[in-house]
């Protein structure tokens, strides 16, 4: 293995564990920042990685309010067209999932 696959390795591992603490563990943006350091990172090292983590946590986020709302809405709205249904399943699941995204997107 080269050097330069070393210090990718090395990133990569760091990154997975910042994931794991942010993803996983439900670790605040500090506290995973407090954890990097402690683990020996340097604090502007640590502050990039989380801060793009939380880049990518926000958009999920987003993504998960988004769906969540069209299938709560659409099941609403199938219901409301009385089609003979009731759309339990879909006003329910949009809802979780709206509300899953809107407590993540904090």
């Amino acid at each position: 293995m080269t050097e330069k696959e070393e210090q990718q390795a090395a990133a990569q591992q760091l990154y997975d564990y910042a994931a794991n603490l942010m993803f996983v563990q439900k670790k605040s943006m500090r506290e995973a920042r407090k954890l990097l350091i402690e683990e020996g990172v340097d604090s502007k090292i640590a502050n990039v990685i989380v801060q793009k983590l939380s880049g990518e946590k926000q958009k999920q986020a987003n993504k998960d309010m988004m769906i969540g709302a069209l299938f709560c809405i659409g099941g609403i709205v199938a219901t409301i067209a009385n089609l003979g249904y009731v759309f339990w399943g879909a006003i329910v699941f949009g809802a979780i999932q709206f509300f899953r995204g809107m407590s993540n997107n904090q």
